[in-house]
């Protein structure tokens, strides 16, 4: 049913709590897994200068340490979550609007199903605020998972 399992993340913990059920999923059928770290080029401090905008849009993280660290320990939450499923996840990151970066990473590698977490929100506050997930929703015709995070309390996890 799925053979590619795509986990994006920010290193939230809303984020961290779709990683049980989309590794579940991979253990169930046996998935090859990748998690993708997008920096939000849109939502960059303007104080960073052209130089290192100009350095995240071309993907060129491991010359921004704070940035690389924030994108790898997030990443890095996915693999060894994965590790003690036994299951390998690859991982990748990326610069751009992060719900067009998602559905561009999900048709590139012929993801089967994309996992992700989410607040919840609703009313004036999702729009507000704006949903990463609910954008994808919109972006992609791949299969989304939304793991939701109230229900996720409620269920005392």
């Amino acid at each position: 049913m799925y053979e590619r399992i795509l986990i994006p993340t920010d290193g939230s913990k809303t984020a961290e709590l779709a990683v049980e059920s989309a590794l579940e999923i991979a253990e169930k059928f046996d998935t090859d897994v990748y998690t993708l770290y997008v920096v939000d080029t849109d939502a960059m401090d303007v104080s960073l200068g052209t130089e290192q905008i100009d350095r995240i849009r071309a993907g060129r993280f491991g010359e921004m340490d704070d940035l690389e660290d924030r994108a790898g320990e997030a990443t890095r939450y996915v693999v060894e979550q994965g590790r003690r499923r036994n299951i390998s996840v690859e991982e990748h990151f990326r610069a751009g609007q992060p719900h067009r970066v998602i559905a561009d990473f999900a048709d590139d590698y012929d993801i089967d199903l994309i996992v992700m977490g989410s607040h919840g929100r609703s009313g004036v506050r999702r729009m507000l605020l704006g949903s990463v997930t609910e954008r994808v929703l919109r972006s992609t015709h791949r299969s989304v998972l939304v793991v939701d995070e109230r229900e996720k309390v409620e269920e005392g996890e």
